[in-house]
């Protein structure tokens, strides 16, 4: 009788496992890091790929797309997402090209300053300008307060490469580890500027994107390539046995028709999605 017993509860264990939704099954998880610029619109995107796809979830690192490069090198992460054209440092991945975006140069609302030239903007993150009472169409006669990303971040070598001509940021300049908090040190200071990308210079951000070279900083500028600093969004896979489920992730990303309208609404400009 107690055999009988075991026999029924075993029995009735395995038909519970076999009787799980597919839902509880062991999801693949792909990891990814890289830009935090670019998170806000990764995150919808992630979320939208797994109701697409029930067996991929995602975790994702925002540690700076340079720091992105080097987990892909590393083998610590499946993909990374980058805000810079690959530099010969990052040997042994396979980057291309996902969507459009631009790097916005912002101010605090206080500051009435509405435009800025490249080469004001590389005085000032060089140290050359450090009061706004020599800039002109400010209101203010304070020091200015620039901000600006550390190295590990993909933004911070763009604006490197294509301000500063490859020099580094001054000593005064303040560095900080994502997009979202170089925008809440500009909104909390009357005195700052800074670069974000375009989805934290958004109209509920609480700063005010400047026009560059006399070009406003949005979605119609970057996709027509006037924008200064427009920038192509980089997917990043390693060169040598790259994920089959990571790599079909970032293809839908970069040319589904949804996946575009996605991009859009988050705050990004989609590139080649049909």
């Amino acid at each position: 009788m107690r055999s009988t017993t075991r026999r029924l509860a075993l029995l009735a264990t395995v038909l519970g496992v076999l009787a799980l939704p597919a839902t509880a099954a062991a999801r693949q998880v792909l990891i990814g890091s890289g830009s935090s610029a670019e998170q806000p619109i990764l995150n919808v995107l992630f979320k939208a790929y797994s109701k697409l796809h029930r067996s991929i979830a995602f975790v994702y690192t925002p540690n700076g797309g340079n720091a992105g490069v080097k987990d892909v090198q590393s083998g610590r992460s499946a993909f990374a997402v980058n805000t810079r054209p690959p530099l010969p440092s990052d040997s042994g991945t396979t980057q291309y090209k996902l969507y459009l975006d631009g790097l916005c140069v912002a101010v605090n609302p206080a500051n009435s300053l509405a435009n800025l030239s490249v080469n004001t903007t590389k005085n000032i993150f060089l140290g050359l300008s450090t009061s706004w009472s020599g800039i002109p169409g400010s209101n203010l006669s304070t020091t200015i307060d620039p901000i600006g990303r550390n190295s590990t971040a993909g933004s911070y070598t763009f604006f490197q490469s294509a301000i500063l001509g490859g020099k580094t940021q001054a000593s005064n300049v303040i560095p900080q580890t994502s997009d979202g908090l170089v925008a809440t040190a500009i909104k909390n200071d009357a005195n700052a500027i800074g670069y974000v990308g375009l989805a934290h210079a958004g109209s509920g951000s609480g700063i005010k994107p400047l026009t560059l070279n006399g070009v406003a900083c949005n979605a119609t500028t970057i996709k027509n390539e006037t924008y200064p600093l427009f920038r192509y969004i980089w997917g990043v896979l390693p060169t040598a046995h790259p994920s089959v489920a990571a790599e079909r992730f970032l293809d839908w990303l970069r040319t589904d028709h949804n996946a575009g309208r996605i991009i859009a609404r988050a705050g990004a400009v989609p590139a080649f999605n049909k």
